[in-house]
């Protein structure tokens, strides 16, 4: 017992006298790569053949450093490189999104500098989308509404009806009025205007709601957290089965919500969204839920 402490001793000062600062560099970012590809695939069917992969290197590496199984560490040697490049086939959808999240991180001057008449539009929508779901919850009428923020929708907005109409609540409810040849579908709105209605959203592949205890979300509910996943766009959802009202925004979605309580987290998330700039709002981009637990402790 005494041999084993003295040689693990010896090995930590082996380790300590050769670390300099850039070896802490060299660890700090590796730990910073495998924490980001770990958040990157959090709540998607990644998570699952991730550790799969890793069950099941570990367990290839074992056996084949064992000298008694020659021909399965020929095996594993040959396989080896087609599985590396399998890799990149398997994980496309999650390598897309954190290519697309690295380009959306660099918003122009312009848009982050916020402007008194751009907060009063927003407020003026905000009350528009409260006082809609509010009334649209009321009477049980299904609707999604999709605010945009930095990044581009205009995909999805090609994939609707061209409405460029000002904002009001009448509008919303005329559009989500069942039977109405707009109602199913998104609408987009930017700034002050609803650019278009009936737009198709993708869905998410998300295990979010499949982990909920209630099974009554359908594809409203789907397709909210599909574009809040694709973009940093804001997501309201109002439910056909139970008028409940739900917020969604980075993947999360909030549930159950009074009118007064969804104007409050709306007002929240574009205040704090036009208030970060530079390096804190690149973090907010990439890392949503750190920056949303920074806000509540506020």
């Amino acid at each position: 017992m005494p041999d084993m402490i003295a040689d693990l001793v010896n090995n930590l000062n082996f380790v300590f006298e050769r670390l300099d600062w850039l070896a802490v560099l060299d660890i700090m970012l590796v730990t910073l790569i495998i924490f980001a590809i770990l958040r990157l695939v959090r709540d998607t069917q990644a998570v699952a053949l991730l550790r799969g992969v890793i069950i099941l290197i570990t367990l290839i590496a074992l056996l084949s450093s064992l000298e008694v199984l020659p021909a399965f560490s020929w095996l594993v040697s040959t396989t080896l490189p087609a599985l590396l490049l399998a890799i990149p086939v398997i994980f496309a959808p999650e390598i897309r999104r954190a290519l697309e999240r690295l380009g959306r991180v660099s918003p122009s001057l312009d848009d982050i500098r916020p402007s008194s008449r751009r907060y009063l539009d927003l407020e003026e929508t905000i009350k528009a989308v409260v006082e809609a779901s509010s009334r649209l919850s009321n009477r049980k009428h299904g609707a999604l509404i999709v605010m945009q923020r930095y990044d581009s929708l205009q995909d999805y907005i090609e994939t609707g009806v061209r409405m460029e109409a000002n904002v009001s609540s009448e509008l919303l409810l005329q559009i989500f009025y069942p039977n109405t040849p707009l109602h199913d579908g998104a609408v987009i709105i930017s700034s002050r205007y609803v650019v278009a209605a009936a737009c198709v959203l993708p869905l998410s592949a998300s295990g979010v709601l499949s982990r909920s205890p209630e099974r009554q979300f359908g594809l409203r509910h789907r397709a909210a957290l599909g574009i809040s996943e694709v973009s940093d766009a804001v997501a309201v959802v109002v439910s056909e089965e139970t008028g409940s009202i739900s917020v969604v925004h980075g993947g999360r979605m909030i549930r159950r919500l009074d009118p007064e309580r969804l104007e409050n987290i709306l007002l929240a998330l574009y205040r704090s969204f036009q208030k970060r700039t530079g390096f804190r709002s690149i973090f907010q981009r990439w890392f949503p839920d750190e920056t949303r637990e920074s806000q509540e402790e506020e």
